[in-house]
């Protein structure tokens, strides 16, 4: 059985973007790629159905359910780790790649999956635990934080990571009832601050931008992106390629700036000196414009509707 064959197995979760981002990353069938967000490894499998037999894949993710779902792939050209994927360049010089990948590609967010088990904390359609972490062996769950922190912090991360305009008002909810009992469960979670809001948008749960933002801080998914990028940028080959696909305006931000800001260059010289074009230290450059998805896509899976991806490589 060939490699190819052996990755073409059914999986229940469609990766958003796939082929678009599969197209941009894949420029060498015989290169060395990073898959840093495995999930459920849609685009794992994809990247090796397109390799050659020297083609080589490495994998990271900290869940250790998408770690269980990639022992399914039975392939010598494959390798993944249970690790933060801000921790990539480290993982690449393990194995002797770092400054020789063809490309990085980094979906950004939680995966359908953990969204869709109630038992991870994630969703406030369905109930379970209050947990939320995407490593539930490492750092402190939803209900732990939201039982101790103070109501300004709450607040805060409702602002911050959620965008959400009446944060004042869910956190002190929040302090209101923990005074009562501890809060647990998702649904609890969802329907006291269902109660607590005033105002309404149309087609979204009152408590969507407060998960969201629970889940954003728990995991540092902002410092752990900024943070990947840099990584990214130094683990690649020179002409290796950058992918990431971006799920809300928070993260889309972070990587549209950090491509504008390699793609220009050392900007803080003296005004005045003289500096030729290629004495700005010009790390990347940005192929093409943001994707999106296309209407059959969103129409298919709904979650996709806010997903943006974008391509650099690298120059230096």
């Amino acid at each position: 059985m060939s490699p190819t064959s052996r990755v073409r197995e059914s999986h229940m979760h469609k990766s958003v973007l796939l082929e678009g981002a599969i197209e941009a990353l894949i420029h060498d069938r015989d290169g060395h790629y990073l898959d840093g967000t495995f999930g459920r490894g849609g685009h794992s499998r994809e990247v090796l159905n397109r390799l050659s037999e020297r083609g080589r894949l490495l994998a990271i993710d900290r869940d250790p359910e998408a770690i269980a779902a990639a022992a399914a792939i039975d392939d010598p050209r494959f390798h993944i780790e249970r690790a933060p994927f801000s921790t990539l360049g480290d993982i690449a010089k393990r194995h002797g790649l770092h400054g020789q990948l063809s490309g990085v590609l980094l979906d950004i967010g939680v995966s359908s999956p953990q969204l869709d088990d109630g038992a991870r904390g994630f969703s406030f359609l369905r109930d379970g635990p209050l947990d939320m972490r995407m490593d539930p062996d490492s750092g402190e769950s939803a209900a732990q934080w939201l039982n101790h922190a103070k109501e300004a912090d709450i607040a805060s991360v409702f602002k911050t990571y959620g965008e959400e305009r009446y944060a004042k008002r869910l956190a002190r909810a929040v302090i209101e009832r923990r005074s009562e009992r501890p809060i647990t469960h998702t649904r609890e979670l969802a329907e006291l601050l269902k109660t607590a809001h005033p105002a309404w948008e149309k087609g979204k749960h009152p408590a969507t931008r407060a998960f969201q933002a629970m889940r954003i801080y728990l995991n540092d998914e902002l410092g752990q992106l900024e943070t990947a990028l840099d990584e990214a940028l130094e683990a690649l080959a020179v002409g290796g390629r950058l992918v990431v696909i971006s799920f809300h305006s928070l993260e889309d931000r972070i990587v549209k700036r950090f491509i504008r800001d390699k793609a220009r260059g050392d900007m803080h010289l003296p005004r005045h000196m003289p500096v030729r074009e290629d004495q700005l230290n010009k790390r990347l450059k940005a192929i093409g414009k943001a994707q999106r998805p296309g209407e059959a896509e969103v129409d298919a899976n709904p979650r996709a509707r806010s997903a943006v991806m974008r391509v650099a490589q690298k120059l230096a």
